[in-house]
């Protein structure tokens, strides 16, 4: 032990570490209790800013093209696709 450093002085800066400590380690758990409150909160609302839909969506409809509109689609993806 330091010969100019008392005992009470001691014992308060090991007091002071313990208590640091505690105060960190309970301060990370309620962080991180509440950072998985909040993921879990996030999760069941995934767009809490847009309205629930009232109805489903339509079906997906398709249409055949003829030979000569393929022909035509065809042509127009070879043209843009050359930019």
């Amino acid at each position: 032990m330091p010969e100019h450093v008392s005992t009470y002085q001691l014992i308060g800066m090991a007091a002071l570490t313990l208590a640091a400590v505690a105060w960190a380690v309970v301060v990370s758990r309620l962080l991180r209790r509440n950072r998985r409150e909040a993921i879990a909160r996030r999760a069941a609302s995934a767009f809490p800013g847009f309205p629930h839909p009232l109805r489903p969506s339509p079906s997906r409809e398709v249409v055949e093209l003829t030979p000569a509109e393929q022909d035509a689609f065809a042509g127009l993806v070879r043209r843009l696709g050359g930019r």
